[in-house]
């Protein structure tokens, strides 16, 4: 109950809240020299995309040789059984996100837990969701030409290539993007890379009810932008087109490649392009945790924005031991927003992939975040979180029609079809499950699905 003053007014002003702004932590270039590998690398050489590329980590043995003692013994064995066991993604950390990591307490740092995964990370009860799957959102059964799914109505997705300049250990392509690992033989193209853009124009010219492309992959920051203009300059001959986005997680984890004066030129272009012809051009990249941007990361940001794209948007994943916090998340969005010119967009469920129940949240345990998220930026840089429920696309966390919290079985419905339901007359009337991790379930759920025979 508010108190008034002796003048008839409300007594008002600051509360006390359970998130306090501003945003405390100074926003500086981590100092790259601390890290053993890199400390006589000048200031040029780590702003030089090329050195980045060529002293990006791929195995245990360079991160040993970067690292040195500061890598923990343990770790690296863990990190070394991870990779012979559980691993759905090769190592792939560029010397830029490696620097943005605590050092001094690895084991616990998030950005080394989903980018450096070992397996003391992983869950030895319910190391695997039964109803996990590789291609866990069967993007590939929907697409039209090979690399272009379309699901939605309106919106297409473009897999331009199959590598990124970092892997994720949650990727959601893990069946298509990257290495071999002994868990999984990767699919690949069948289709060369000049045919298959050509196809997936030629569909885009032909069907006028697509407006929205997300140019993605892997990740456009490894197409040379001597193959990427091109094909994005021609998606915007095409008058349905009024949408393109670029999907690039290396705008934070290489920011160098996007500071480039040729990158730049060409993307320079396009924006100018895009402005003549009415098309909203964007780029969508993904980070989760705040210690991750860098003032690196915004320079690269500003000349995108200043050039004309209409916006950087981030899409961010929700994952265990990374951003599961109120606190996690609003200091993420409010660094996006104050230092990076980023525009808070999605937080996704990590997706339902092998090995992947660490990471995975409950669609209650998100509604929460949902909720304490709410209220504190101003609603068009509110991010959304939401499940990409398989065959059905993208819903608010909010959206559940039905949820079974004792078997942890979210019920999702839908008012369109996929490209894979086109004659399927029950594709609207359907309720689509997506799965809790078993370990947030009571023991009566997680006795349940001890019952269940494993999908196929």
């Amino acid at each position: 109950m508010s108190t008034m003053s002796t003048r008839g007014k409300p007594d008002a002003g600051p509360a006390q809240q359970p998130f306090t702004y501003p945003l405390r932590k100074e926003f500086v270039e981590p100092d790259w020299r601390r890290i053993p590998g890199y400390k006589d690398v000048t200031e040029a050489e780590w702003e030089s995309s090329v050195w980045q590329r060529k002293h990006t980590v791929k195995n245990l043995r360079e991160l040993r040789a970067t690292l040195g003692a500061l890598l923990p013994d343990d770790l690296a064995v863990s990190m070394e059984l991870d990779q012979k066991e559980r691993a759905t993604m090769s190592i792939l950390v560029p010397p830029q996100m490696l620097n943005t990591m605590n050092l001094e307490d690895l084991w616990s740092d998030p950005v080394r837990r989903y980018m450096l995964p070992a397996l003391a990370d992983r869950r030895t009860d319910w190391a695997n969701h039964p109803r996990a799957s590789r291609d866990s959102l069967h993007e590939a059964d929907m697409w039209v030409v090979e690399g272009l799914t379309h699901r939605y109505p309106t919106k297409v997705l473009a897999e331009m290539l199959p590598t990124c300049p970092q892997y994720c250990g949650h990727c959601t392509r893990m069946d298509l993007v990257g290495n071999d690992v002994p868990q999984v033989s990767k699919h690949k193209f069948a289709t060369g890379q000049k045919e298959r853009y050509e196809q997936m124009l030629d569909y885009l010219r032909r069907t006028p009810t697509v407006r929205d492309v997300v140019v993605s992959g892997g990740d456009i920051a490894n197409l040379p932008i001597q193959a990427l203009e091109p094909f994005v300059s021609a998606l915007m001959d095409i008058p349905n087109i009024r949408d393109i986005r670029l999907a690039s997680k290396g705008l934070m984890a290489l920011p160098q490649h996007f500071l480039q004066d040729s990158v730049l030129a060409g993307l320079d272009r396009l924006a100018k392009k895009a402005v003549e012809r009415g098309v909203d051009l964007a780029l969508h990249t993904h980070v989760n945790h705040a210690q991750q941007l860098t003032p690196l990361v915004g320079k690269a940001v500003r000349k995108l924005l200043d050039m004309g794209f209409r916006d950087v948007r981030n899409q961010g994943v929700l994952l265990r031991g990374v951003n599961d916090s109120p606190k996690a998340l609003l200091d993420l969005c409010f660094t996006l927003l104050d230092h990076a010119k980023i525009l808070p967009y999605y937080f996704y469920m990590c997706d339902m992939i092998p090995n992947s129940e660490h990471w995975r949240l409950s669609v209650a345990q998100a509604q929460k975040l949902q909720h304490d998220i709410m209220g504190y930026m101003p609603g068009f840089a509110t991010p959304r979180i939401v499940c990409d429920v398989p065959f059905v696309g993208k819903r608010w966390i909010h959206q559940v029609a039905e949820y079974d919290r004792e078997r942890g079985i979210s019920y999702w419905t839908k008012n369109y079809r996929t490209s894979v339901e086109a004659n399927d007359p029950g594709a609207l009337d359907r309720k689509y499950e997506y799965y809790d991790p078993i370990d947030t379930l009571p023991e009566s759920g997680q006795a349940w699905w001890r019952e269940q025979p494993k999908a196929a």
